[in-house]
């Protein structure tokens, strides 16, 4: 019968210990076993060796003098499957001693194993102290901890230990322990996410709705391009209806930040006399938590709706192929792991204006940036920071920022 991964991965039952009791007492070997309660062979053998019940012998036999005769094994138990389950001598007067498989006392060790492993080695009081006493007296000799507890007899681990360091448990502090102060501890920063209550209504399945209630075609795709890990990072927006993208350089991958860089396009948009929402009416989005923030994104600066925004499905990058795709382009001048931080926002636009500069042959040979201007304009172009790139002055390499002025 075939295993399923989930049946032989998990541990044992008391069902399964029963079972396999049942199967030796019918004299079945570990393969069969295996079979029947859909474990690997290998786990049954180990269970076996591992959870036998050794009945000691009712009689002492000794020599003449008194002294007692070695007992010799059963040489039935020198080979699989190692226990008297199914011989039918066990319950007469055998001479050897006894080695059964009983799933009771299978599941109740099992049980104990368990618990302990989770509880770790309980200490009393004396004990403890007594660690604790050694542990001082070693330190102020210069000693490392490790060496502490392997040249002595310490009920529990170094981890443990400098968790007791840590929680103030034993005599001495982490300044007595040289490498433990030497490092500082790491900061932890938990990312920002989006609330699942902010998600609803606007999970791709709606995206799809929303599209073809209102019959459109073209929408804006939204993503984010990381540097060097804890840098600065690029919040991209791709026009699929041109493959025109354009970049907002942040300080770090944050809600907060995303928040502040999208109110300032806004502005400038407005000091132009030009509408966000106009220009970018329909946002499709992954599920980073930088664009938290929807509101920033959705509402003017005077709080009012001005643009729809929807998340693709968790890990579904596919839903979103236009900007993936584009960002392989940006790839050719910024290669991955490389860094943001010395980037201005002039050196992004100027990234983006060679990148619109390509001619794609989705567009029949056109470049993003000529299908751009004509769906909007040369000028809204600008507004976004891109400028037009000459088909000949393309530079599709890392020689573009080599040879910027921009980039410093």
């Amino acid at each position: 019968m075939t295993k399923s991964p989930k049946q032989l991965y998990t541990h044992l039952t008391q069902e399964d210990r029963k079972e396999i009791q049942e199967c030796l007492d019918k004299n079945m070997t570990f393969k069969a076993i295996a079979s029947r309660v859909r474990k690997d062979q290998r786990t049954i053998s180990r269970e076996v060796k591992n959870r036998l019940q050794v009945q000691p012998l009712s009689v002492r036999r000794t020599k003449a003098d008194g002294t007692a005769i070695e007992e010799t094994p059963c040489p039935e138990l020198l080979k699989a499957p190692f226990v008297c389950n199914p011989c039918k001598q066990r319950r007469r007067n055998c001479p050897f001693q006894k080695q059964l498989y009983l799933a009771d006392k299978a599941q109740e060790g099992y049980a104990t194993l368990l618990k302990e492993a989770r509880e770790g080695i309980p200490l009393t009081k004396e004990e403890f102290w007594e660690a604790d006493g050694i542990i001082a007296e070693k330190t102020e000799q210069g000693q490392h901890l490790y060496h502490i507890l392997e040249s002595n007899d310490i009920p529990f681990s170094k981890s443990s230990a400098y968790r007791y360091v840590n929680n103030g448990y034993l005599s001495i502090s982490k300044i007595d322990l040289p490498r433990a102060a030497k490092f500082k501890v790491r900061k932890k920063r938990n990312p920002d996410s989006i609330p699942k209550s902010i998600k609803k209504g606007r999970s791709y399945a709606d995206f799809r709705i929303y599209l073809t209630e209102n019959a459109l075609t073209s929408w804006v795709e939204m993503d984010t391009v990381i540097g060097r890990i804890g840098g600065k990072v690029i919040m991209t927006f791709d026009f699929i209806s041109c493959n025109f993208m354009f970049g907002l350089l942040m300080d770090n991958k944050t809600a907060a930040e995303a928040a502040l860089k999208i109110k300032e396009l806004k502005r400038r948009l407005c000091s132009h006399f030009v509408r966000f929402g106009d220009i970018i009416p329909l946002l499709l989005t992954d599920n980073g938590g930088e664009f938290a923030n929807i509101s920033a994104f959705m509402n003017t600066l005077d709080g009012e709706k001005e643009t729809e925004l929807f998340f693709c499905d968790p890990y579904q990058s596919s839903q979103k192929p236009h900007v993936e795709k584009n960002h392989t382009i940006f790839r050719d001048i910024c290669p991955k792991s490389s860094s943001f931080d010395e980037f201005t926002q002039e050196t992004v636009d100027l990234i983006f204006s060679h990148v619109n500069g390509v001619k794609r042959k989705a567009l029949n040979g056109k470049s993003p940036y000529e299908m751009f201007s004509f769906l909007y304009s040369s000028e809204i172009a600008l507004f976004f920071g891109i400028s037009e790139i000459l088909a000949g002055d393309v530079v599709q390499s890392p020689k573009l920022l080599s040879n910027s002025k921009n980039y410093r």
